[in-house]
């Protein structure tokens, strides 16, 4: 049995990576800023009380993953499932707002690799983990046709840097880190005219964590296992 940690695990990808992972037997660390007002987690708590821990976290806030830490301890991690994530406005150029900016950027970029800075012990002792970053393809640079979206896509780009480091830094602790674009997921983010449920996007991710060898630590992948160009 395997210990996965899950941020923003209170809606959408994030309640179905839990979903996903507590049906096929897996203990789960889930974490949302409010995970009192998620009826979902607090469903899973009760079907599955002795293999589900359940936790408040902001992962913007350097106090409350602090104490996100210090409440896990020791506990081996196998899976840190970075998933908390935000959009931000669609302000078009002439009238991008900075604070705004600075926002979707602590999210997505700089707060799932502080989270790697608190738990890398725990995934160290582990023996062989799994870091997955949710990126998205709106940080490739290939990608990108149609422009717009500076504040998203710049944070996930970066949190695509940022990945790539990590594969190289993590190598010898046995620590793999893949960034995932999940699809076009229906979700309050995604929005009602997005391709894919969430049960097709989290089943493909899974898929890809459970199975990712060492020589594919630090590539960007698709929930349907392709490539993603940088």
């Amino acid at each position: 049995m395997k210990t996965i940690l899950i941020t923003g695990a209170n809606r959408g990808i994030g309640l179905e990576f839990t979903r996903q992972y507590l049906k096929a037997g897996q203990r789960v660390i889930a974490t949302a800023r409010h995970p009192d007002q998620s009826e979902g987690l607090q469903a899973l708590q009760q079907q599955y009380p002795d293999a589900m821990s359940l936790y408040a976290l902001d992962v913007a806030d350097a106090a409350s993953r602090q104490a996100l830490s210090d409440a896990v301890g020791d506990r081996l991690i196998h899976v840190l499932i970075n998933n908390a994530g935000y959009y931000g406005n669609s302000n078009p150029l002439g009238k991008l707002d900075e604070a705004e900016w600075s926002k979707v950027f602590q999210i997505n970029c700089i707060a799932p690799i502080k989270m790697v800075e608190l738990l890398r012990s725990n995934l160290m002792s582990a023996g062989s983990a799994t870091i997955a970053m949710l990126s998205s393809k709106m940080g490739s640079m290939s990608d990108n046709t149609s422009g717009g979206s500076y504040l998203y896509r710049s944070s996930k780009a970066a949190l695509n840097a940022a990945t790539k480091s990590l594969s190289v830094d993590l190598a010898s602790e046995q620590i793999k880190v893949v960034a995932l674009h999940p699809g076009w997921v229906l979700t309050d983010m995604g929005g009602p005219n997005a391709l894919i449920d969430t049960t097709t996007s989290v089943s493909g991710m899974r898929k890809i964590i459970d199975g990712l060898k060492t020589q594919q630590s630090g590539d960007f992948i698709a929930y349907d296992g392709t490539l993603v160009p940088w």
